[in-house]
């Protein structure tokens, strides 16, 4: 490469788009200083807060997500074309040598304008199923990174050659983990015990939270920390809860420290997002996976039982019920509070599927396409 080269990942609106793409643009910077990350992200407040601490470029697109209404559509075809007209003078000034698509609607214009601009590029698809957008763009790519080898069967036949098993790319602070001792403290817990956290991502998930507080009625905890990542809509409740109950749990809204979290967790209860997976598998970390229960493809669940599959999770349907979740989990919480050589096990397993190297991987395979010799 002769100077400065600038790649587009594009995308944003959730953090479980920009997380992926922050690493891997970290992992270029390691590998590649001389190329330049430039994020093309939504105009919610989420991308900025997220972006602005990475030091990276990063550009607002006027892309709105398409609504289905009249109106909302009508203000989504208008959006994209704005968009699309951003791109041509984008690049123009900036000359890009690749792109990539980080998923969701923001994803859109700029993978499939710069294929047609014969640029190349590539999708992060880090959820078994792929959504709507990253379908739309099968198309339009030369390289689709997956993080797990089951999507193969849901890519249409014509673009699974495409395929590429990458992982999905986590936050470099995650791996190699802090010392346990001094992450327990830090989260005030004691670091001579076990921790139990449970977790519904960075939003929460109330039936999760419903659930786990009901078995806590009747399960014994002895031994073990309780953290508890509720939410910031939740928090406040779950908090009161733990008094009633008399447990002493730390009950957190969201921590951007999850290399703390994971460090000190021999267990988790949680949803089953992309990243969780990737996240929890990387750490060996054993887990009861209550994938989210209101999404039409049901893709949490769809990677909840790779997981399970592999042995280093058990999959609970989520009820949407607070008593039915709660017969289901206490069973299960049960026995794996209490059996350590399981909870080792299945760590291992974990292990067994990791890639904690996802975000190297993707970067790489973007070096390779923007420096095909």
């Amino acid at each position: 490469m002769n100077g400065p080269v600038t790649i587009f990942f594009a995308g944003g609106g959730t953090g479980g788009h920009l997380y992926p793409g922050i690493s891997v643009a970290q992992a270029l910077a390691r590998e590649c200083p001389e190329i330049k990350p430039v994020f093309l992200c939504t105009n919610r407040p989420i991308d900025r807060t997220i972006l602005e601490p990475t030091g990276f470029e990063f550009i607002t697109q006027p892309i709105q997500p398409p609504v289905r209404s009249i109106g909302g559509l009508l203000n989504f075809w208008k959006s994209w074309r704005d968009t699309r007209d951003q791109l041509r003078v984008l690049i123009r000034e900036r000359k890009p040598l690749a792109v990539l698509g980080l998923g969701g609607y923001a994803a859109g214009p700029a993978v499939k304008w710069c294929s047609e601009k014969k640029i190349p590029a590539a999708i992060l698809n880090p959820d078994v199923i792929p959504g709507k957008a990253n379908h739309y763009l099968l198309k339009y790519v030369q390289h689709i990174c997956c993080q797990f080898e089951a999507t193969r069967a849901c890519l249409p036949p014509a673009h699974q050659h495409k395929m590429v098993v990458t992982g999905c790319p986590i936050r470099q602070e995650i791996c190699p983990l802090p010392p346990r001792e001094q992450a327990a403290r830090r989260l005030g817990l004691d670091p001579n015990l076990n921790t139990l956290t449970i977790t519904g991502a960075s939003q929460g998930a109330q039936t999760v939270n419903q659930a786990v507080l009901e078995c806590f009625k009747s399960i014994k905890l002895q031994g073990w920390n309780i953290l508890h990542l509720a939410g910031k809509d939740h928090a406040q409740s779950v908090r009161a809860e733990y008094r009633q109950l008399n447990i002493p749990a730390i009950v957190i809204d969201f921590t951007p420290s999850m290399n703390d979290v994971w460090s000190v967790t021999d267990l988790v209860v949680a949803r089953s997002g992309a990243s969780t997976c990737a996240e929890i598998t990387a750490c060996g970390i054993p887990g009861i996976l209550m994938p989210y229960p209101f999404h039409k493809d049901m893709h949490q669940r769809a990677n909840a039982k790779v997981l399970a599959d592999a042995g280093c999770a058990i999959l609970l349907e989520d009820q949407k019920d607070r008593r039915r979740n709660a017969a289901q989990l206490q069973s299960h919480l049960t026995v794996l509070l209490s059996d350590a050589t399981r909870r080792r096990c299945m760590s291992e397993n974990a292990n067994k599927i990791a890639h904690p190297d996802a975000a190297v991987r993707v970067a790489r395979l973007l070096i390779s396409m923007v420096n095909p010799s």
